[in-house]
Order: structure tokens, then C-alpha cells, then sequence
């Protein structure tokens, strides 16, 4: 693939013969031709475009690589091609359909690749001269004082980051705001290290002429689910005190919807296997250890994912979204070794 790859970046025009290996791996995979809209009467201007934004693209995208991800940006290339471009003109395109700014949703839990997607996508559609800003579930988080009296009312909530820990009405403010085109927008963030980790607002980013909204969280467009389920839930709801919280924490996201409403798409980054998140948090844990920083044991890691799980548990709430597709607009899969598996649309 890297081949082929370079011959679109050293030419002018790809010979005749490496248009039709571009040709027909893009048309290849049915399902991701199909969620990118590509097919063989428009293959060749989809070739086209996309190659172009490639050349454009490549030094922001290469620096990035090597200073954000510390990965050669050779490794990164076919992903680039294959997913992250094709994306990047699919959410453009979306934009300019609308006539106003789009807010796209991406749903995706811990390691899934959020961050990294919302960054690479934010320097496709620069290219593509779309304004892109990032929104984060994290940066609706409530106040450190307000958290600690919600605390106080259900000292269950021992960590931030279960529905009922956030500030609906900011997030609805902010994403009007942007959807309206307002000159200029205030974006809440917040800093995860103050307060000893327990964190808090920060200065607020200002904005202006915003195209896309990349809004991303763990449970970004999740909506409740029968409580009953609960009654025959996986572990680690197991207990009865387990199977009374995650039904209290199901009743509060009734609270969201109205932000959920906001979304104009959302795409879901789905581990084939939800377990994954566990051991890739402790991989995360390591790496901060051995930089010096602190981490949390083994023990502590499992604890703290369970308790999530506890919350909103994957099986129940992520896994059904896969195919509703009044729910979920694209579906990225994610292997183990966080390479990127099927892509498809609903």
C-alpha cells in the first residue's frame, strides 16, 4: 500500500496502472466504499480529491506523527488513506449540506482513540478550509465545589465521570451558541490535575467562525435502556447495590437527550471486544510511570474501569448502537493492538 501511496505523492498524475490498484482497493471493501460513499461510477474523483488532500495534509500530519504520537509517519500513511481522509471529506461535505455548523458526535470509551481521531480529522478539514473546534464530555464536567456536593448527596459517585457529573445546560448553551453561528463562543475546559487530580474548570477558549464541532466523550449519544435489564446484567454488575446504581445512573441519562439532540451524526469507536479498554488503560498507566509521573497499580486500574462498567456497561449500552441507525451514522471497529478493523455505515 505504501507504494502506491508514494507514487500519489511524488507525481503529478498516477500512472494508468497504479490507478487501478487505487481503484480497485478502494472499491474492495464493500462496507467502507459504501459508508464513504464510494462506488464505480464515482471511484476515480474520489481517488482524485483524496490524493490531493494527501499531498496537502502530509507536513502538518507528519509532524504530528512524530511529535504528538511518536510514531513514524510512514506506519500511520494507509490508516491516513484509508480512513482518516475519506472521513475528513465525508464530515466536510456533511458541513456544506447543512448551510450552518455541524455537530458531529464521537462515541468511544477509554483508549478508543478519541483524542487522536478529533486532532488528525481537525487538520484534514483545516485543509479543506473548515474551522473545526473540539469539544470534550470531560469539558462539561460540574465545578470541583459543585462535585463535592454531589458527593455529599450520593457518595456513590466517587469518581467524575458517570452522568449526573457534567452540566447539561453548559454543554446546550455552548452548542446553540456554535449552531447559531455566533460571532464569537466561550468553550468551556477543564483541567483534569487541579485539586490533586480531582480537577476543575479552566479558562475558557474562545472561539470564533466555527464550521464543525467535534464533540467526543465516552458516552457521547448514549441514551437509557429498559431498567429491567439490569435484573440479568454481565459483570461486574453483580451485586444489588451494583444493579441499584447502574439503574439510578441509567434514570439520569434521561438528563442528556437534549443534548444528544444537538448531535447531526455521531460515529462510534467500538473495540471488538470492550475488555480491551481495561488493558489499555493499564498500558496508558505504564507509560506515565515510566516517564516519572504517578500511575495507578494494577489493582487500582481495575477498580476504577469496573466502577464505569458498573455505570454504563458496554454490552448494555454501546454494543446495541452498532446497528441502530437512528443512533449511529459510522461505526469504526478497533482490534486489541488498537488497528482499525471494519468501517460501516448505518
Amino acid at each position: 500500500m505504501n507504494l502506491w501511496l508514494g507514487e500519489i505523492l511524488t507525481t503529478d498524475a498516477v500512472a494508468e496502472t497504479w490507478q487501478q490498484q487505487v481503484r480497485e482497493a478502494a472499491l474492495a471493501d464493500r462496507l467502507r466504499a459504501k459508508a464513504f460513499g464510494i462506488a464505480p461510477e464515482n471511484v476515480d474523483e474520489a481517488i482524485k480529491k483524496r490524493s490531493h488532500l494527501l499531498k496537502s495534509v502530509l507536513p502538518a500530519f507528519n509532524q504530528f506523527c512524530q511529535t504528538t504520537l511518536q510514531i513514524e509517519p510512514q506506519e500511520m500513511l494507509p490508516v491516513l488513506w484509508d480512513l482518516w481522509l475519506p472521513l475528513g471529506i465525508k464530515l466536510a461535505l456533511h458541513r456544506q449540506q447543512l448551510g450552518r455548523p455541524l455537530i458531529q458526535g464521537i462515541l468511544g470509551g477509554q483508549g478508543t482513540g478519541k483524542t487522536t481521531t478529533c486532532k488528525i480529522l481537525s487538520l484534514i478539514l483545516d485543509r479543506l478550509g473548515y474551522r473545526t473546534v473540539s469539544l470534550s464530555l470531560d469539558d462539561l464536567y460540574k465545578t470541583y465545589s459543585d462535585r463535592l456536593v454531589l458527593t455529599q448527596q450520593d457518595p456513590r459517585l466517587i469518581w467524575r465521570g458517570p452522568p449526573g457529573t457534567h452540566d447539561v445546560d453548559l454543554g446546550l448553551n455552548v452548542l446553540d451558541q456554535i449552531r447559531q453561528s455566533q460571532s464569537s463562543v466561550m468553550v468551556p475546559r477543564f483541567d483534569k490535575s487541579a485539586y490533586g487530580g480531582a480537577g476543575d474548570r479552566t479558562t475558557p477558549e474562545i472561539v470564533t467562525g466555527v464550521d464543525i464541532v467535534l464533540f467526543e466523550g465516552w458516552f457521547v449519544g448514549v441514551r437509557p435502556i429498559d431498567p429491567n435489564v439490569f435484573n440479568t446484567a454481565p459483570p461486574p454488575i453483580i451485586t444489588e447495590n451494583d444493579r441499584a446504581f447502574a439503574r439510578d445512573i441509567n434514570h439520569r441519562l434521561h438528563n442528556y437527550l437534549p443534548l444528544w439532540e444537538r448531535l447531526d451524526s455521531l460515529i462510534l469507536l467500538y473495540p471488538t471486544d470492550y475488555r480491551c479498554s481495561l488493558e489499555w488503560r493499564k498500558q496508558a498507566e505504564q507509560q506515565m510511570i515510566a516517564r516519572g509521573k504517578s500511575g495507578m497499580s494494577d489493582a487500582e486500574i481495575k477498580e476504577f474501569v469496573n466502577y464505569f462498567w458498573r455505570s454504563l456497561h458496554p454490552e448494555l449500552f454501546i454494543k446495541p448502537l452498532l446497528k441502530d441507525a437512528a443512533a449511529v451514522e459510522l461505526a469504526i471497529e478497533i482490534h486489541a493492538d488498537h488497528s482499525f478493523g471494519e468501517v460501516y455505515g448505518n
